[in-house]
């Protein structure tokens, strides 16, 4: 049986569709870069070799899975291409895999990794599945009936894919370094509507998604009573947030979830929405309540008197809402953001909206920007941010110590880039 050799195997949907190969039975090994990346551990637990980059990894016998991020100029690539071997980008080979399930893509661009691991949780608990989500988690069954995947919009690389069911969260201007504006975006998403053969989960209450034109049937769910499903008699609690569903305005049932904020009641929504459809029970949709989240998304610890959390966020809306979150859960403590901005595109195209964003904190922490290997260097820093934002600070390894002084408080670490090294560094340091 030939192996499938990855190129950026600890890339996040690399590892994660490394794991489901290897747990379908294919041999499955790697190469990267050697620091240590979190998504590596589950890629270690699953015995799956983790290679050096080098050509001398290339022979014959291989089928070659390539991340995106590298170009057809890396060394791997270039020695397999000159071999002739079976060649395919990441999003090419899922495009293709997901034929042998009723697959169901999960996209947006904002909440696709936590809409997806909640989604596989449910389903998991109740039918054999597949699953990868874009925390760098991979499951794979040979019996599985659903596949659930995390579709990224950007390059458009969510095109390659061709499946059942789409659940779409909102349409939101990012990747400024590729699209040109929000019609660019929603343009791309319709293209992918119409790729869809069965149908689509779309949030009702997202303008543009409103206006998304399908061949499929399109069930629409948000807090607002025009959709096909809707919340309604929020209540917050030290457990998370209760909520009635109507169905058509008819009541179906009331559901919990351990999380806070709209946008953690608006996955849910999709889930129980997708489900519905497909003809799953309200208990077996209420295991919701028992799911523990995805990597880097609200991530908790407590140390000493003071509340850590990693999140993810890098766009503005996502700020938001991971501040509106601690708020709700923790709404007697300071909250104290510690932000890394994500690429330089973003951080100048969103500039004021950073700043309005953070601004909903108690305290401010700023730390250099993190650029990408895609982007060009800039005269941009971090002090351009920081001069929008008043009483706003610059941190950095050697004044970490500051952080300790917030007494009785949630430290919120976000960021896309290495926004856990500093987090790492204070834990250390206290």
């Amino acid at each position: 049986m030939e192996t499938y050799h990855f190129i950026g195997i600890k890339g996040t949907g690399m590892s994660a569709l490394a794991q489901i190969l290897s747990d379908s039975g294919m041999p499955v090994q790697g190469s990267d870069i050697e620091k240590q990346i979190f998504t590596q551990e589950a890629l270690e637990n699953k015995d799956i070799k983790i290679l050096p980059f080098t050509e001398d990894n290339i022979k014959e016998g291989l089928i070659i899975i390539a991340g995106n991020a590298f170009q057809d100029d890396h060394e791997e690539i270039k020695k397999a291409k000159e071999l002739g071997l079976p060649f395919y980008r990441y999003h090419e080979f899922l495009g293709e895999w997901i034929g042998h399930y009723t697959s169901i893509a999960v996209t947006g661009a904002h909440g696709k990794t936590s809409t997806t691991g909640l989604l596989a949780h449910v389903l998991d608990k109740s039918s054999a599945i597949s699953y990868l989500i874009g925390d760098g988690t991979g499951k794979g069954q040979e019996n599985s009936e659903y596949f659930v995947f995390e579709a990224c919009e950007y390059r458009r690389h969510f095109l390659a894919y061709k499946p059942d069911y789409a659940i779409m969260t909102n349409i939101d201007f990012d990747h400024p370094d590729y699209f040109k504006d929000i019609d660019d975006v929603f343009e791309s998403f319709q293209q992918m509507a119409n790729n869809v053969k069965k149908g689509i989960i779309a949030c009702g209450d997202d303008e543009y998604l409103q206006a998304i034109q399908a061949k499929v049937p399109v069930l629409y769910y948000g807090l607002n009573d025009s959709n096909d499903f809707h919340a309604k008699n929020v209540r917050i609690d030290e457990y998370g947030t209760h909520f009635n569903v109507f169905v058509r305005n008819n009541f179906y049932d009331t559901f919990h979830i351990n999380s806070f904020g709209d946008h953690n009641i608006l996955n849910a929504l999709a889930v129980i929405t997708i489900c519905h459809y497909e003809g799953f029970s309200a208990s077996q949709i209420k295991e919701i309540v028992s799911f523990q989240g995805v990597k880097r998304r609200f991530t908790e610890k407590k140390i000493r008197d003071q509340i850590l959390i990693d999140d993810y966020a890098h766009h503005p809306k996502e700020v938001e809402v991971t501040i509106e979150a601690a708020r709700k859960k923790y709404p007697d403590k300071e909250i104290v953001v510690i932000f890394q901005p994500h690429t330089y595109s973003r951080t100048k195209t969103f500039m004021n909206e950073f700043s309005k964003a953070l601004a909903q904190a108690d305290a401010i922490y700023l730390c250099d920007i993190f650029g990408s290997a895609r982007e060009s260097q800039t005269d941009l820093t971090i002090s351009d941010l920081q001069a929008l934002i008043s009483d706003s600070k610059l941190l950095n390894f050697e004044n970490i110590e500051m952080l300790a002084s917030h007494n009785d408080s949630v430290l919120v670490f976000m960021g896309a880039g290495d926004i856990q090294k500093y987090q790492k560094a204070y834990e250390k340091l206290i």
